[in-house]
């Protein structure tokens, strides 16, 4: 048990780096090294190894994907697709009690569906949908709340760098965790909406309405969105899709890598032709997306240090047959596990939860009976994982999302958009209840696909 110690020492001293605001990619590839220095007894191995790590870990085809839907999500955020969105749906529910919040849900998940990134949709859309709330009579609290709880949608729905991040540490294939995600992101959507529907029944002051907006303006609108359904459909319906046009059986359209290019292309295009994005736009959205890549991959290399480290020590394994000998159910452990990930995800990004615990999780889970094949058990995890990540999100008092949707009106007291998005958190934790209950509901369509 002195490897696990080791490890389990090392882990708490670098979550104490990390919470003392140590970067996370500094912490862990520090602690990785200097737990690999102990196990091996002097720092030669490890200076050898580093020569190699960064061309073996950067080199792995799959992660080209990061940037593609990075710069995707960054053209759609600049070339007007969210306010398309919303006008859309406003025009068609805004009239009924609180049906700009309804709109502004379906905005969310159309815009998650092409951006990828929680905190890029609550922005984008916040700056859109935030100001016609608020003009229309909507209260602080559910304005913000709402707005806070649909971004969190921009990552749940594919395309999501997280879950290919996911799908490459685990070797799970990156289009069956898309598919995975598809009806957890709709019943998420589903479930925000019947929130807002409860919500302004029991508090009907919270919500005006906007007026009739005629059928020919109706439509006139919804034009305007099948940009954004054609190339959501093509990208995703083009890697996962059957399409048996030849006599070599079922091929898909694009490789998850191909199809991330086209979706670049395509959204670059829309803001063109649209007049959304222009040069400065461009640019501004390629630094933005080789910035946020950089990020990702220097803490994507620390994560690799560190589990060297705990390959040392075979720490994972260990610590799989001690849970294993305790005697606790699955679904104890597996609780816990999300309990765990509900917490820290209310301080640290998705990102680093998953890069961070990953490694330590999964052999413990992969060696639980629930039922699953181990790819399926691999697959259903991931997305409880990230669906619990999100909602650490939206937990007060310190998600994210909250405070991004605070930023954008000043005058909105914090403590209001607390009050606002409790009613959505309790929504995602029933989600998250019914998805472990019925691991069918993440399951199903991988299995009609595949």
């Amino acid at each position: 048990m002195i490897g696990l110690e080791l490890a389990l020492i090392v882990f708490a001293l670098m979550l104490l780096a990390i919470f003392l605001r140590v970067p996370i990619a500094i912490a862990m590839g520090f602690a990785g090294f200097i737990g690999s220095w102990i196990v091996l007894g002097r720092p030669a191995p490890m200076l050898s190894q580093m020569k190699t790590l960064g061309f073996d870990t950067f080199s792995n085809y799959s992660l080209s994907i990061v940037p593609l839907f990075l710069l995707m999500g960054n053209f759609a955020t600049r070339s007007g697709m969210s306010a398309a969105l919303f006008e859309a749906a406003s025009d068609w529910i805004g009239h009924r009690k609180g049906g700009i919040a309804i709109a502004s849900v379906g905005a969310c998940a159309g815009f998650g569906a092409v951006c990828g990134s929680s905190l890029a949709t609550a922005s984008t859309m916040g700056q859109v949908a935030l100001p016609e709330m608020k003009k229309r009579g909507y209260s602080d609290a559910l304005a913000t709340g709402v707005l806070a709880a649909g971004g969190t949608l921009g990552i749940l729905i594919p395309p999501s760098v997280i879950l290919v991040i996911y799908a490459i540490l685990t070797e799970q294939n990156i289009v069956k965790m898309f598919m995975a995600a598809m009806i957890p992101g709709l019943l998420a959507a589903l479930g925000y909406m019947i929130t807002v529907a409860i919500y302004v029944r029991i508090f009907p002051n919270s919500a005006g309405t906007a007026e009739r907006v005629p059928y020919r303006q109706r439509f006139k609108t919804l034009a305007r969105v099948w940009p954004v359904v054609v190339i959501f459909g093509l990208v995703i319906g083009g890697i996962s899709a059957d399409w048996d046009w030849t006599k070599n059986g079922v091929q898909a359209l694009f490789t998850p890598t191909e199809g991330a290019a086209f979706g670049v292309v395509a959204t670059a295009l829309y803001g063109i032709l649209t007049g959304g994005l222009t040069w400065r736009g461009f640019w501004d959205s390629v630094l933005s997306s080789a910035n946020s890549s950089a990020m990702i991959f220097l803490i994507i290399l620390g994560a690799q240090m560190f589990n060297s480290f705990l390959a040392l020590t075979q720490s994972p394994q260990l610590l799989a047959d001690w849970v294993n000998m305790q005697g606790y159910t699955p679904l104890t452990i597996l609780a816990l596990m999300l309990l765990f990930y509900l917490v820290f995800g209310c301080v640290m990004d998705s990102l680093s939860m998953i890069l961070l615990t990953i490694p330590i999780f999964f052999p413990i889970i992969q060696s639980l009976e629930f039922g699953l094949t181990p790819e399926e058990t691999a697959i259903w995890f991931g997305i409880l994982a990230l669906i619990v990540v999100e909602v650490g999100l939206i937990t007060p008092p310190v998600g994210l999302n909250l405070f991004i949707i605070n930023s954008l009106d000043r005058d909105v007291a914090m403590i209001e958009t607390y009050k606002g998005v409790v009613p959505f958190v309790l929504s995602d934790l029933i989600r998250v209840v019914v998805l472990v209950a019925f691991p069918g509901l993440t399951l199903w369509l991988v299995g009609v696909i595949f």
